[in-house]
């Protein structure tokens, strides 16, 4: 099964080497390694030029943004399955391997993901990071997460929804989500851990998960819950979404379970 994976990089020199090391050493036989970049100035080029002889294809060309140089980063690709990890992420060894034997485990399903672990800038886990089962409704006020480093779905899947909408600058991969659920793709949670989220305040997700219902990420919330539900936000959104928490954890004990307990697990370094 081949796999072609994509890292969208821009001026994060300090974590880029780390990224790419954890998909070249995934030593997966049926790789394709494509690395977009629209600009950096940081030395970031530098480190993408050291490793070109193990990278498929390398995108130096501007683009419009995350969204749009992922999507010309796929229009490249003739992989399989798909999936993409950000400069300052890092998979798990042994994930790509895991990926295959779970589309194989699972067929049917367009779009498989596990979990994952946070980190810090210096690379020291966090916490657990633990993707929910997927929800429709409760994807729309933002109780239904799924680990965008961890997940990965089918060629087919992505030409359906025409991938990424290029004018989302903040949680396109949220609203991808989202985009394959109004479509009937099907989704499917693995109970493995696969990949690291690099948590530190330039962070995109950093940024839009702790901003206020106000400025550009209240509207890009608002924007995402209207299209995930099919009608105007409304005043009895609020309780629905404190309703759709609970839900959750209700629904998924164990998660719930883990998720706390790893509050309290030692930090250690990968």
């Amino acid at each position: 099964m081949k796999i072609s994976l994509v890292t969208i990089s821009f001026n994060q020199a300090a974590y880029l080497e780390q990224a790419i090391r954890s998909v070249l050493d995934q030593k997966y036989p049926d790789l394709e390694y494509i690395l977009v970049d629209p600009g950096s100035t940081d030395g970031s080029r530098e480190i993408i030029e050291r490793h070109r002889d193990r990278i498929s294809q390398i995108v130096f060309e501007p683009d419009q943004g995350p969204a749009d140089g992922l999507n010309r980063g796929f229009a490249r690709s003739s992989g399989e399955v798909f999936g993409y990890l950000n400069s300052d992420d890092m998979l798990l060894p042994g994930a790509l391997a895991r990926v295959r034997e779970a589309f194989r485990a699972y067929p049917a399903s367009d779009l498989v993901y596990g979990h994952g672990y946070v980190i810090d800038r210096a690379g020291d886990i966090l916490r657990r990071c633990r993707s929910d089962r997927f929800n429709l409704r409760r994807s729309a006020y933002g109780n239904s997460i799924i680990m965008q480093q961890a997940a990965f779905w089918r060629r087919e899947a992505f030409a359906a929804v025409n991938g990424f909408n290029v004018a989302n600058r903040l949680s396109w991969d949220g609203e991808f989500w989202i985009d394959l659920a109004l479509a009937g793709k099907q989704f499917h949670r693995v109970d493995e851990y696969w990949a690291c989220f690099r948590a530190h305040e330039e962070s995109i997700t950093h940024n839009f998960h702790s901003g206020s219902g106000k400025g550009p990420f209240g509207i890009e919330q608002r924007r995402l819950l209207e299209k995930a539900l099919g009608r105007s936000r409304s005043a009895g959104d609020a309780v629905a979404a404190a309703v759709t928490r609970v839900e959750k954890w209700l629904s998924d004990p164990r998660n719930l379970w883990l998720r706390v307990r790893g509050l309290f697990e030692t930090r250690s370094r990968l």
